[in-house]
């Protein structure tokens, strides 16, 4: 069996399925990619998915849909969607274990 590009905590599933519980739109979930910027080169990118694109990668995770950019998949691979509430914020966390580096303040990172 091949193994999912992207899993997702219990907490992160949760978040999602609140996110599209209370869009003004509908949307079938999360598109994630990444971009190139940040201070350590690359970075997580999330956005509403209002449809698939031809050649996105759905996955199916806790009765949520997550789409993948084709262009991250290789960047992506076996990487764990959490999400993390603190006292003043809150935020998905991607547990990648393909970065070799992050930055300080933990919005980008390098494979």
């Amino acid at each position: 069996m091949n193994k999912q590009v992207i899993t997702l905590s219990t907490r992160a599933a949760d978040r999602v399925k609140e996110i599209i519980a209370q869009a003004n739109e509908p949307i079938m979930g999360v598109r994630v990619g990444v971009s190139t910027g940040g201070c350590a080169g690359m970075s997580y990118v999330m956005e509403y998915a209002k449809e698939v694109n031809p050649n996105d990668e759905i996955i199916e995770d806790k009765g949520v849909k997550v789409l993948i950019d084709p262009k991250a998949i290789m960047y992506l691979l076996g990487t764990e969607m959490d999400y993390k509430k603190e006292e003043f914020s809150s935020s998905f966390v991607f547990k990648n274990p393909n970065e070799t580096e992050r930055c300080g303040c933990g919005e980008s990172f390098k494979v």
